[in-house]
Order: structure tokens, then sequence, then C-alpha cells
């Protein structure tokens, strides 16, 4: 991976963790595309660092309010421990256990078998007809104050689905928020604070990983440069999606979804796309000069 692939796949990762239609699908797709192969789950978790460093600062105020008051209530004097924002503390706490169990317990399957591009495109579409239903049929009545332990315990399952690429993390917390009858902005929300444990805890991890024990995927020097990048874009389709939703439907992102999944499918049946990773030089160059044509290079 160079520098041109790593800004890329930076700008990739901003531009769709937020948005219901999968960061690692779109990481995992285009690295084919650009003929490197399978740019890796480390090079995934650890990107996704900066994309959750824009969700703190984008909700800095209220991740600030919820901690402060989720301490204060330990001791029951200063804050009572049903105090709206100390009960989110618990509900996130309580929202992350699935995925960190379930990510532990099946990380030889999230690093390789998994990230099969036929699992991610049948993903990207089931998923996406899903997210359709919920949003068609659901409520959109509750806010976020209304969460309940078992309404976090369901969104942290959802959530923990978001370790198959093609699921999406917000898409399938935002699913599970609609059909449980939350309205988008508060479903989108509570998606975005739910995440910060346990995708800084995964990003973490496998950095820490690939120092010690590097994977063999992309350069650590190329991951800090599309991490950075991811950032810096992550801050504006934030405060972009929260707008957009207030007003209209997730059905464009539904859409997007099964057409992209289609198109993955196609590529794999016409041998374009290799399945489990390493298209041909051949591939490769063709994919090169397709970009050099549209203008990309």
């Amino acid at each position: 991976m160079g520098i041109f692939e790593a800004i890329l796949l930076g700008i990739l990762q901003g531009l769709t963790e937020f948005l219901p239609i999968s960061s690692s699908a779109h990481l995992r797709i285009a690295s084919e595309l650009l003929g490197i192969g399978d740019a890796g789950a480390a090079f995934t978790a650890i990107t996704q660092i900066g994309t959750e460093a824009a969700v703190i600062v984008f909700f800095w105020r209220d991740i600030v309010r919820i901690i402060g008051r989720w301490f204060q209530s330990l001791g029951g004097k200063r804050v009572a421990r049903n105090d709206p924002d100390a009960l989110m503390g618990w509900w996130i706490i309580l929202g992350s256990i699935p995925i960190v169990v379930l990510g532990l317990l099946f990380q030889d399957a999230i690093d390789t078998t998994l990230r099969s591009l036929w699992i991610t495109a049948t993903m990207l579409i089931v998923f996406g007809i899903l997210l359709g239903i919920a949003d068609r049929v659901g409520r959109k009545e509750l806010s976020i104050e209304q969460l309940t332990w078992k309404r976090g315990l369901v969104y942290g399952l959802a959530q923990s689905l978001a370790l198959i690429p093609g699921v999406s993390r917000s898409g399938g917390t935002i699913t599970a928020g609609l059909l449980m009858g939350y309205r988008r902005e508060a479903a989108a929300r509570y998606s975005f604070l739910l995440a910060i444990p346990a995708v800084l805890g995964s990003g973490f991890y496998k950095l820490f990983k690939e120092i010690g024990e590097p994977s063999g995927g992309a350069p650590m020097s190329m991951t800090l440069v599309a991490t950075v990048i991811a950032f810096v874009v992550a801050i504006v389709i934030i405060k972009f999606f929260m707008s957009y939703i207030s007003k209209r439907s997730f059905m464009p992102f539904v859409i997007y979804r099964v057409l992209l999944g289609v198109v993955v499918i196609v590529l794999l049946s016409t041998g374009v796309l290799s399945a489990e990773g390493g298209t041909t030089v051949a591939q490769a160059s063709e994919t090169a000069h397709a970009l050099s044509v549209g203008g990309v290079l």
C-alpha cells in the first residue's frame, strides 16, 4: 500500500463509517479494486480510531456530561442513580458487552472467514433491506432519554453484528433502534455514543498487536496516514448525517447498499474481484487504467 491508496482509503473510511452503508465493506471492496488485496481487519480497526475521535469531538459536551454524572451517581448523593445521563452511562457500558465478548470469541473468523466478499455483498443487501423495512414500519416516537437496559442490550447485540463486514455498525444499531420505535436522530445519536468504547477498544488492541506482531497487512505508516485523513473527513460527515436524518428517510442508503451488493456479486461471479483477497496483476493493471481514464489518478 502506497500513500495514494492510504489517502483514498482514509477518505473512504471517513465518508462511510457513520453512514449506514458499512465502512468495512467499502474498505474491503476498494482494497481489491486498487489491486492491494485485503488491507486487513487491523487496518480497518485502527483507522476507525480516527473516526471515533471525530465522534468524541462532535459529542464532546454530551460525553463529558454523561461521564461526569455517571461517576457522581455512584455515590447516590450529588446525582440520583436514575438521572438520565447517569443511566446513559450504564446503558453504554451494558450495550458494549456483546461486541467485546463476541469479538474475542470469534476473533479468528472475523480476521479471516467473515472477510469473504461473498459474505460482505450478502450482508450489504440483506441488512440494507432490513434498514428499509425498519425505517418504514418503525413508530419513531421514542427519544434517547427513554432508553432502558433491555433496549440498550438489544442495541448492543445489533452493534455486535458489525463484526461482519457489510452489516454496518451504524446500520445495525439504527435498524434495531427504529424497530424498537426510536426516532431516527435518537437511534443515530445513541449508535454513535455506543460505538465509542467498542471501536476505541478494538482499534487500540489491534494497534498494539500490530506493533508487537505485525500481521503483514498495510504498513503502519500508511495506516496512520489513513487514520488522520479519516478523522478530518468524519467530522464533516457526522454533522451532515445528523442534519440529514432529522428531515429525510434512510431509503437512499437502502438503495445504495442493495445496488452495491449486487455489483460486488457480479464482479465476483465474473472473476474481476477475488472473494478471499488478492486481485491478479492483470486485474490490478486494468483497475488502475480504468481509474486513470476516469480522472481519479
